[in-house]
């Protein structure tokens, strides 16, 4: 792959660094009219242009005119794969359900399990794909990536095989997440008992055996759990987890998002990665949880999408000097968006985030939200080359401006991708 240079960035950002903890979040390392040289999908250099332009002399070149050149975003929370749609669910919460009495009716997850349950590959192939293509075109270059709509043994595994495949294909990155622990499905209904001894005696253990067979060379996925009422308890929550990693998975958990049940505090306990949506989290767990190196993953098109008022308390976990970042919730429920600049806008708005704060929740710390930090989520040298061209001269439009897409042109490992203007 040849060498190129992108120069007259009006603003580079180059997100420095590492993750940015509390008070410290949005430090976006300007550098203007800026430049960066690529090698081999590699950050070589980054700095001012007239200074790379004078050392690479004979550099193909990209120029970037004026525009904001930033990193790629980095979705730290979605669930891609499924069949079918909700869109009557909708409108039932349209006219006064909720989400815990539709779910409890065998809607909800259950609707969806029951759709991708009868999916074959080519479906689940042919209906994730063009998700994922446009999280991609509107700038995600990396995406976690969950399973848990099969709810079984066999359409878990599918759903993995499915996301390995489709991450083979790119030009998107994929960081895959066993969720297994979704909800309790159909025929474990009211043995919420049983289906935990089986997911730890038997899945856990399979699923481990099943990856080290066929994807040697990748690292184990996360296991993640959903600890809330009407899905796992805390105590079954903690067994699964506990279970997860003696087997040596990385931990994520979907905690607190209606009821406080505690799971915050255990997942920083038990050394998860991330703790995710905590829309009712505690004082006191905010405390323990800026105490660690867990991040909180908000999820603001959440509360959107189910018409809540309730958000994510950000401004006390950087009060506090936690670690935040942002991810989409891209799911067939709730929050059917695959645009993280939709998500940033929210969280200027529901968090009370400074746009500069938001990019850097969807960038570095985004990265640091699925153990990648050191490889992407900001523009030094020695990382991967993902980068954004955006639409915009200030970044400030991001957050600011919403319903389109910035998104100029996407720079995955050193190739560039222009995204069709309308």
């Amino acid at each position: 792959m040849p060498l190129m240079l992108i120069h007259s960035a009006g603003q580079l950002l180059t997100l420095a660094g590492g993750p940015q903890r509390g008070r410290a979040l949005g430090m976006l390392g300007i550098i203007e009219d800026g430049a960066v040289l690529i090698r081999e999908g590699r950050i070589v250099a980054a700095g001012s242009s007239t200074d790379l332009r004078r050392k690479n002399p004979d550099e193909v070149e990209l120029d970037a005119g004026g525009r904001v050149v930033m990193p790629g975003f980095v979705d730290a929370h979605s669930h891609p794969i499924w069949a079918g749609d909700r869109a009557a669910e909708f409108e039932q919460r349209l006219r006064g359900k909720t989400y815990l009495e539709i779910l409890n009716a065998g809607g909800g997850i259950l609707s969806t399990v029951r759709a991708t349950r009868g999916a074959s590959m080519g479906d689940l192939l042919s209906q994730t794909r063009p998700r994922l293509q446009r999280m991609f075109n509107h700038g995600s270059t990396t995406v976690e990536a969950k399973t848990g709509y099969g709810l079984d043994f066999d359409t878990e595994l599918h759903l993995m095989e499915a996301l390995l495949q489709l991450d083979a294909e790119g030009p998107w990155e994929l960081t895959v997440t066993y969720l297994a622990a979704h909800a309790i499905p159909p025929e474990f209904k009211g043995r919420a008992e049983d289906y935990t001894n089986e997911l730890c005696r038997n899945w856990l253990p399979g699923v481990k055996d099943w990856w080290t067979q066929n994807v040697p060379e990748k690292t184990l996925p996360f296991v993640d759990v959903f600890c809330e009422t009407g899905a796992f308890d805390l105590r079954q929550s903690r067994r699964i987890l506990e279970t997860a990693k003696g087997l040596g998975f990385p931990l994520k958990i979907h905690s607190d998002e209606f009821d406080n049940l505690g799971g915050t505090r255990m997942a920083v306990e038990l050394g998860s990665v991330s703790a995710d949506h905590l829309i009712s989290v505690s004082p006191e767990e905010i405390a323990v949880l800026a105490d660690s190196d867990t991040v909180a993953v908000a999820l603001p098109a959440t509360p959107f999408g189910l018409a809540e008022l309730h958000s994510m308390p950000a401004r006390a976990i950087l009060e506090a000097d936690g670690l935040l970042a942002v991810g989409s919730d891209l799911n067939p429920g709730t929050a059917w968006g695959e645009s993280l600049q939709f998500a940033i806008a929210l969280a200027c708005r529901s968090l009370g985030l400074t746009p500069a704060q938001a990019i850097a929740a969807t960038t570095i710390n985004g990265a640091a939200a699925i153990q990648r930090q050191n490889v992407i989520g900001s523009i030094e040298a020695g990382k991967q080359a993902d980068l954004l061209i955006l639409d915009a001269i200030d970044y400030r439009h991001l957050g600011y401006r919403f319903g389109t897409n910035l998104v100029r042109t996407v720079i995955k490992k050193g190739t560039p991708y222009p995204v069709a203007r309308h």
